[in-house]
């Protein structure tokens, strides 16, 4: 099974439901007493605390089906609602597998659209206003109209920001003053006036086109819904039930809209992980589910801590890592599986060392039958997969870059292959071509510092980074009396997109931090996981850094047999060993003489 979402089928989980059972009480004979316990409470208000790989999913699907069998539900007045379309996917199809059909197992944004596009005739009139897929060209037109200089790079992180605000319910008017009282940075370039008066034009360019965006989908109908008492009604007479999956993820706006269709009723089971709240960035907070208890003070709460997916030496380390940070509401994981491998943690002498030891490693799993799909390398910013898609290359590995374009498929870097082509042919002789370089790169987004942002910005400059990094190393590497050139360097460049380009079956999954999250694989590489990554540099405050941990803790939460966590004390080869270990391991990294880590479960992790 290769990244799969679904751990309920790890080592140690009681057994699948066989067909569809046709009594109530043999839906509950699959689950442990903590999932039975989840499946026996009908009726809300519910919180269901799950750890990762708890079987959570397992649990609200068994729940529903055993509600509907026993007669408390009718199938059509369920409605599930989750945030990314596979979850939806996945809680459809273990409830036709259940035996269960006619529940509505939804995103909030679909589930939104087609209640919209049913009531908009009635109370808009006429047929419901295009929905755009992409902000880029109203957000440019937007910057036109109040005399704002963008480019591609700009305009994407204005849409971000834009998002966000809408989100948060967060209103033009009043974003300069809640972005300056929470701390948050504006859009590099910009400060919090432009993009107060950007986001106001923008709503102007929606009207006049007459098309709407994804987020004005759920504020218009939560709107209807808040001042349309006969059409709330006829939305809640169909809808009794509620589950909501990633409840740590619910944005201000989502969670509007969730009470709009409650109304004054309890007929809702919330489920989530505060340790993996990971897109604050986005809107996203835990306090509703942190605050679900206060909300309702007889809410019934089941704790799901049974993790069925990683073994007792990965369980331990993601423990510590929770506990070590005192993170608000952790739950602490009971491994189910038998005893694995150890952890290992290793510091490498610098980037391209690291690359190459994650892939003559991920080499030797693959040459002992692990499948290369069931491997993954894992970071912390999409820039950082170059060199390991390199490595990979060059070990004769298949990879697949999973929640970005690879390095050599992004626009900036295919534009900046294209000017460093053209400079080739007018290259001074005279001048050390990594200058000449570095005097191209600054024109598509390149400084010698990085940038203080974040998004779209920083990534941009961290992939001109790279190509500036690999000059200096082709430079360095040059023999005596062969000059680099900047030919040369696009020459390797050439070769180097080629290679990445091969056709791949299986292929080691090279994906962030963030875009891991939901997956698992039998082998994981946290790799970078040093000072300035993890946390990244531009995590400032405490909650961004408490942020951070738990993303560190998602990512060895991927891991079912096989982790390793390292870092590189070196960017070059032969450089200053400046960087240090990340915060997050301290008391876990094992110290120099071997000494053992502290922890109450899983034997010493080990080097390598």
């Amino acid at each position: 099974m290769s990244a799969s979402t679904n751990s309920d089928s790890a080592p140690g989980l009681p057994g699948a439901v066989p067909g569809a059972p046709d009594l109530p009480d043999a839906i509950l004979d699959a689950l442990d007493p903590e999932q039975r316990e989840v499946a026996t409470a009908l009726h809300g208000p519910v919180v269901v605390l799950a750890g990762a790989g708890t079987g959570k999913t397992r649990a609200i699907t068994h729940r529903i089906a055993y509600g509907v069998r026993a007669g408390v539900y009718k199938p059509t007045a369920v409605l599930a609602v989750t945030f990314t379309a596979r979850a939806a996917g996945e809680l459809r199809t273990r409830l036709r597998e259940l035996g269960v059909a006619g529940v509505q197992a939804r995103t909030f944004h679909a589930a939104a659209l087609r209640q919209l596009g049913y009531f908009w005739p009635r109370v808009i009139g006429g047929a419901p206003n295009r929905i755009v897929e992409h902000k880029a060209q109203l957000v440019a037109e937007a910057a036109r109209l109040v005399g704002v200089s963008v480019d591609r790079v700009a305009v994407r992180d204005l849409a971000s920001e834009i998002e966000w605000a809408k989100v948060s319910l967060v209103g033009p008017e009043d974003y300069e003053r809640r972005a300056l009282a929470d701390g948050r940075p504006a859009p590099a370039g910009f400060d919090h006036h432009q993009v107060a008066r950007l986001a106001t034009a923008y709503e102007d360019v929606k009207s006049e086109r007459g098309v709407i965006d994804f987020e004005d989908v759920l504020q218009i109908l939560a709107g209807i819904l808040a001042e349309n008492r006969a059409i709330a009604e006829e939305v809640r007479a169909q809808y009794r039930h509620f589950v909501v999956d990633e409840y740590q993820d619910v944005s201000p706006l989502q969670q509007f809209l969730l009470d709009q269709w409650l109304g004054d009723r309890t007929e809702l089971c919330v489920v989530g992980d505060p340790s993996q709240t990971i897109y604050s960035f986005a809107g996203a907070t835990p306090r509703y589910l942190l605050g679900f208890r206060r909300r309702f003070p007889a809410a019934q709460e089941v704790r799901l801590v049974r993790d069925y997916r990683s073994t007792p030496q990965v369980v331990g380390v993601a423990n510590e890592v929770l506990r070590r940070g005192r993170v608000t509401g952790a739950l602490e994981l009971r491994a189910q599986r038998p005893p694995g491998p150890p952890v290992s943690f290793v510091a490498y002498d610098d980037d391209d060392a690291e690359a190459a030891g994650v892939a003559a490693k991920a080499g030797r799993l693959i040459a002992t039958g692990t499948r290369p799909s069931e491997i993954a390398v894992l970071y912390r910013t999409n820039a950082q997969s170059e060199a390991f898609e390199a490595a990979l290359a060059d070990a004769g590995i298949g990879y697949q870059v999973r929640g970005g374009e690879r390095f050599f498929q992004r626009k900036e870097v295919r534009d900046a292959v294209v000017l460093l082509r053209g400079a080739a042919r007018s290259a001074d002789p005279d001048q050390p071509m990594p200058e000449q370089v570095r005097d191209v790169l600054t024109s598509v987004g390149w400084s010698p510092d990085p940038l203080a942002a974040r998004g779209a910005a920083r990534e941009r400059w961290d992939a001109m980074a790279a190509l500036v990094a690999l000059a200096d190393d082709l430079a360095r590497a040059s023999r005596p009396g062969a000059q680099a050139t900047v030919a040369s360097l696009v020459a390797e460049l050439e070769e180097r997109a080629a290679a990445q380009h091969a056709p791949t079956v299986e292929g080691v999954t090279l994906a962030s931090l963030h875009a891991a999250k939901g997956l698992e694989w039998d082998a994981v590489f946290l790799a970078g996981m040093s000072e300035g990554l993890m946390p990244i540099s531009l995590a400032e405050t405490d909650a961004a850094v408490a942020e951070e941990r738990r993303l560190l803790y998602v990512g060895v939460t991927r891991a079912r047999v096989h982790l390793e966590v390292s870092f590189a004390r070196s960017r070059t080869p032969g450089g200053r060993a400046t960087r240090k270990r990340t915060r997050f391991l301290d008391g876990l990294w094992p110290e120099p003489g071997g000494g053992r880590r502290p922890g109450p479960s899983g034997p010493a992790p080990a080097t390598c």
